[in-house]
């Protein structure tokens, strides 16, 4: 059996060891190299290649949000990422999601919950926990930084379908496809198309990029 390798970027040793344990008593995962800053995980990641980052957001020598930007723009071949920080009013994870990473964890997340996550952005999915992402979503890209949606996202937006725009919202409240179809009286199978469509209409790779496309456009929060 595959199993997924987790680098660790963290600039705290003791973290990334505890991290590490956990990660290491699972038997469809692996630590396969650990980094203390930036430089070192983007070298870590070229020599091990792993499948998943845990990246935490402020090291020295260069911080987890330049570290996410080169990473991410080598496009499919860069391995999936989540940021990690203490404060789930980090502006700078706004700007790691916004760079392309797949989902945000605060660092005192449960051992069960961040196995999960790792799990679920190995398969293609994000990580959108609903009352802390969300929060810090709500927090940094609304009110004063809030603004009207470019040509370009307003193009985006009218290109979806009622049905669609309605999906998008409710993506933004973290929840499953399985949550939103009870909610809309769907079937989970008609929600998961109409969350395809989405992603492919706005030209984003997963479910993080597009609920903070949502909050960037203005299309949520008003």
């Amino acid at each position: 059996m595959s199993t997924t390798g987790v680098l660790l970027a963290d600039d705290q040793a003791l973290l990334r060891a505890g991290f590490a344990m956990v990660i290491d008593s699972q038997p469809d995962m692996h630590v396969v190299a650990q980094a203390g800053d930036g430089q070192q995980a983007l070298d870590a990641v070229a020599a091990h290649a792993p499948d998943v980052v845990l990246m935490d957001i402020r090291m020295p020598v260069l911080d987890g949000l330049e570290a996410t930007r080169r990473l991410t723009s080598a496009g499919e071949q860069a391995p999936k990422i989540i940021v990690l920080t203490t404060f789930d009013t980090d502006e700078y994870a706004v700007e790691a999601l916004r760079a392309g990473a797949s989902g945000f964890l605060l660092k005192d997340v449960q051992p069960e919950i961040l196995l999960d996550s790792i799990r679920t952005v190995t398969t293609g999915g994000a990580v959108i926990a609903p009352t802390t992402t969300r929060r810090l979503l709500e927090t940094t890209l609304l009110g004063s930084r809030r603004r009207q949606p470019t040509a370009a996202q307003q193009a985006k937006l009218e290109s979806l379908t009622a049905r669609e725009a309605e999906i998008l919202q409710e993506m933004a409240t973290g929840d499953s496809n399985a949550e939103i179809a009870r909610r809309l009286f769907l079937s989970e199978a008609t929600v998961k198309t109409h969350v395809g469509h989405v992603l492919t209409k706005l030209e984003v790779r997963d479910r993080v990029q597009a609920v903070v496309f949502a909050y960037d456009s203005g299309l949520v929060g008003h």
